[in-house]
């Protein structure tokens, strides 16, 4: 079974850039759409429109509610996502490529993007 956000959510997913050291991914949906799960390694998120949405997995969710313009840092994570807003999510995903290698960095899960710009 793939988790690829791009084969799983193909109408909704799509590759813009892709090197050897990131994939950038555009994603685009209307209220009410949902994605199956998939699994993002570590990314930035940029917020080209303002969203609301609830991310669930493994029995947990959490409500993300972004303005346009926003910057966040998404920890590798599998999920899948709701748009629960009354506007179309339009975001910009740069996925990277290369693990963490300082092993001070936190590795704890968390779901969604962080909730501060800073990291």
């Amino acid at each position: 079974m793939t988790t690829d956000p791009v084969e799983t959510d193909s109408d909704l997913y799509r590759v813009v850039l892709e090197n050897d050291r990131v994939r950038v991914l555009e994603y685009l949906d209307a209220p009410g759409d949902h994605t199956s799960p998939h699994r993002h390694p570590d990314s930035v998120m940029v917020t080209l429109s303002a969203f609301r949405r609830r991310i669930s997995a493994g029995g947990t969710s959490v409500e993300v509610d972004l303005p346009a313009g926003t910057a966040r840092w998404v920890g590798a994570q599998e999920h899948s996502g709701h748009n629960i807003g009354e506007t179309p999510t339009h975001s910009i995903f740069v996925e990277l490529k290369e693990p963490r290698t300082d092993p001070s960095e936190s590795s704890e899960p968390s779901l969604g993007p962080s909730r501060s710009t800073a990291q």
